[in-house]
């Protein structure tokens, strides 16, 4: 039976990756419990674990005195010097062996209990510690099971969640599906480390490309920007260490290899490679591929950029919904207001008006954006909530609102523009 333990033991600490100290020490405090449960609180008992014989061995530590009052804390000097040692004498502390066998089904029961939770919190801390210093980490798995909404992914240890809010609309996986996702962050709660894992974060996006593309894994090649719209669209912008190198077509692979690569595993996402440069126009308007840009206008103050396109370009370079010119704001972290040859001519006035087209904006606040340099509805459409909030009496909501609205009002002047055209031809 001992050579039993010291196997388990040491298959326990091979099988779990627990080291031998922790589970010894789980098995001293659970013997340790079983002999107060046996013998009483109060007694003075200590538990080691002998290597040499592979037992937890149980020591009750009686004190010796001439006359015994309490028997299950002292010994008389009589019995002590007949059955332990010689030489007792009163107030020497002598601990005699316990059976341990002799503490019963229930103590036996709780002592495994104890030891399997200390064996638990053991594993939980060391996959913690695992874990803990891969955040920004790409890491493959498979479906689990669903809870509330969230993917429950094995990891092989450990398991990790994608909440909702971190999973891709639209996307939809079944058990034992292999799926891959990146580390966001990682938390230590009562129930154990809890691994935080997401599909939408933009540094996804970076982490795919550094698999793909060797250049950027070895530091030739550097991701200074990523935008995206989770599941549509997203954008990168790229630049090369090496003036021989060309970034863009290093992401891009022969034959668009590599960034049909990252398009498989996002399901079908678009992404637009830029080339980064300090020139901050040309930078703007690259961003704003695949559109074609004429001038820039660059209001460094407001850190604004008026971009004319040619007029058959507008729609292309605003994007459905405003999208493509939202992910350049994104992109670049520059405000930017896109209008076609024909609008360039209009007046701030008409500008004003235009704004005013939409559901709550008035004069007032009009000028309020002009200040921000908001111009015009398609840099509402583009804007964040978070800038258009940033205005005295406009909450969230209501710039939230905003936004979807001058949407909507671009669409409806696109099309009317192509119906019009189209009259005229």
């Amino acid at each position: 039976m001992l050579p039993e333990l010291k196997r388990l033991i040491e298959q326990m600490g091979k099988d779990r990756g627990i080291d031998k100290q922790t589970i010894t020490e789980a098995l001293e405090a659970a013997m340790l419990t079983a002999a107060k449960k046996k013998l009483g609180l109060d007694v003075d008992v200590e538990a080691h674990y002998n290597d040499e014989t592979g037992e937890i061995e149980v020591f009750q530590f009686k004190t010796v005195v001439d006359k015994v009052l309490a028997p299950e804390m002292q010994i008389s000097k009589e019995e002590a010097r007949k059955t332990l040692d010689e030489g007792a004498e009163p107030g020497d502390s002598l601990g005699m062996k316990i059976e341990t066998a002799s503490f019963g089904r229930i103590a036996v029961q709780m002592a495994k209990q104890i030891i399997i939770q200390r064996v638990k919190d053991a594993e939980r801390d060391n996959i913690f510690d695992e874990y803990k210093d891969r955040k920004g980490e790409l890491v493959n798995g498979f479906v689990q099971r669903f809870e509330g909404g969230s993917i429950i992914v094995n990891l092989g240890r450990a398991e990790g969640v994608i909440p909702p809010v971190e999973q891709i609309h639209r996307e939809t996986y079944k058990r034992g599906e292999r799926i891959r996702s990146y580390i966001c962050d990682v938390k230590k709660n009562a129930k154990g480390p809890q691994i935080i894992m997401s599909r939408t974060h933009p540094a996804f996006l970076k982490a795919l490309f550094e698999v793909e593309v060797p250049e950027i894994s070895e530091g030739l090649i550097d991701i200074i920007s990523v935008a995206r719209e989770p599941g549509k669209r997203g954008k990168i912008a790229v630049k090369a260490k090496d003036k021989d190198i060309d970034p863009v077509g290093a992401c891009v692979g022969m034959r668009g290899s590599r960034v049909q690569s990252v398009v498989q595993e996002l399901r079908g996402e678009k992404i637009d490679i830029i080339p980064y440069t300090d020139d901050s126009a040309k930078y703007v308007s690259s961003a704003l591929s695949p559109a074609k840009v004429n001038r820039v206008f660059v209001d460094d103050e407001n850190r604004t950029m008026t971009v004319i396109v040619p007029d058959d370009q507008l729609s292309l370079a605003i994007g459905k919904n405003g999208q493509n010119v939202r992910l350049a704001v994104k992109l670049t972290g520059w405000k930017i207001d896109v209008k076609s040859e024909t609008m360039a001519t209009a007046k701030d006035e008409e500008g004003l008006s235009a704004l005013e087209k939409i559901a709550g904006i008035g004069p007032a606040i009009a000028e309020k954006l002009f200040a921000k340099g908001i111009k015009s509805v398609a840099m509402i459409a583009a804007a964040e909530p978070e800038i258009l909030s940033s205005i005295p009496g406009v909450g969230e909501k209501t710039a939230k609102q905003w936004i979807e609205d001058a949407g909507k009002i671009l669409d409806e002047e696109t099309a009317s523009g192509k119906k019009i055209k189209q009259e005229k031809t």
